[in-house]
């Protein structure tokens, strides 16, 4: 059997894994010219870091997580506004940069990644899909899978253009890494957070003398348009604490991630043996915090029902692995849109409404309860049909 993967990305590489394992011959395609980097700070727990335990990851992620003690919104002045201490019994909840995890599952996979290439064109028929890639050249190809992201090229030429499924949530993210010692030493090991209406700046410091930043704009219009850094410095500039400080040392535009805040609604997510894999069909947004999980979950049950339905049941395994993972994605979904009001709040109340919900959840056992709350969706999905033998 033989796949071929568009999307070097935690989800595409996920089942990379899965399949090789399973005996499939996999190729990987990715349009970006290399392992993408940079991006910003994850909490990855649930149904993504069981998968990651079956796959023998673990040991990789604890090494390269980032101790967080603490959860914090500070003002203009640096001052602190409200806190909330990270509760020592969260093992099970790893923060990294998410490059970070993207790497430990590439550096276990076993099939070649052809970079600077995507898919061009397909022809499908009852038995396969002709794939035409970007370099010209062609394949044939029991089932492609478009794990490309919330701007999926398999997407769109096998359903039609994203504005039929992408649901801008207002918003704008940015992200970048700065070397600086002295920023990442006054951050520390706490996630720090400025909101004022309309816009959060956060900051965390990285290993190696190194500050990530991610920064939320409220914006009607979903265009994105200009130099990232102009963008960011008109935004966010004269909003004190250590940004004047931190912008200044703005990257190269191609090193600044910037990004609509979108979620991905589909009722299909699979046409022939043509499917979707992440965020191409479940995207679920920044504010969800929840999609590295669910794009490991869902390759994961992807791999499990093609196992089961072997070489002739490719259609039934890819219409069952949208109905065993959409339930879990929609309602991950739904708990991001609800989280705006409080991850990125639009009026000085509900910045208010927002400290004193943390200075509450501070109080002793209200913290785990609170917590419990962040980390929902995707549970039970990780129920082996057929891939618990293929690890190896």
């Amino acid at each position: 059997m033989r796949a071929l993967i568009c999307g070097a990305g935690i989800a595409g590489l996920t089942l990379a894994w899965h399949l090789e394992r399973a005996g499939w011959q996999v190729e990987v395609v990715e349009r970006a010219p290399a392992l993408r980097d940079g991006g910003y700070m994850i909490d990855f727990y649930g149904p993504g870091y069981e998968v990651a335990e079956r796959m023998g990851l673990t040991p990789r992620l604890l090494q390269a997580r980032y101790p967080v003690s603490e959860l914090g919104y500070v003002d203009r002045d640096g001052r602190q506004t409200s806190r909330l201490a990270m509760s020592r019994s969260f093992e099970r909840v790893v923060s990294l940069l998410r490059a970070d995890l993207v790497r430990a599952v590439h550096d276990d996979v076993r099939t070649p990644v052809t970079y600077g290439t995507s898919v061009a064109g397909i022809e499908q028929r009852d038995e396969g899909v002709t794939v035409e890639l970007t370099d010209g050249t062609r394949r044939e190809v029991d089932l492609l899978v478009g794990a490309d992201g919330a701007h999926s090229q398999v997407r769109e030429l096998a359903f039609g253009p994203e504005e039929r499924f992408l649901r801008y949530l207002g918003h704008q993210v940015a992200a970048y890494v700065i070397d600086d010692k002295a920023l990442s030493e006054e951050v520390g090991t706490r996630y720090r957070m400025l909101t004022v209406p309309g816009l959060m700046a956060g900051a965390y410091a990285l290993r190696g003398d190194r500050l990530a930043l991610l920064f939320l704009l409220r914006e009607p219009d979903p265009v994105l348009t200009g130099d990232p850094a102009a963008w960011l410095r008109r935004h966010y500039g004269d909003l004190g604490w250590i940004l004047p400080e931190a912008l200044s040392r703005c990257p190269d535009p191609a090193e600044i991630y910037r990004d609509q805040v979108t979620q991905v609604e589909m009722e299909h997510w699979s046409t022939g043996r043509v499917v979707l894999l992440g965020d191409a069909c479940q995207a679920v947004s920044l504010f969800a915090g929840h999609g590295a999980s669910l794009a490991m979950a869902g390759a994961w049950v992807l791999a499990d029902e093609l196992a089961a339905a072997g070489a002739d049941g490719i259609p039934a395994a890819l219409a069952a692995y949208q109905r065993r993972v959409r339930p879990a994605a929609e309602e991950v979904q739904a708990f991001g849109r609800r989280f705006i009001r409080w991850m990125a709040p639009s009026s000085r109340l509900r910045i208010t409404a927002r400290d004193w919900m943390l200075r509450l959840a501070a109080l002793p056992g209200a913290d785990r309860l609170f917590l419990n709350t962040l980390t929902s969706g995707g549970h039970g999905l990780i129920v082996s049909r057929a891939v618990d033998g293929l690890r190896g």
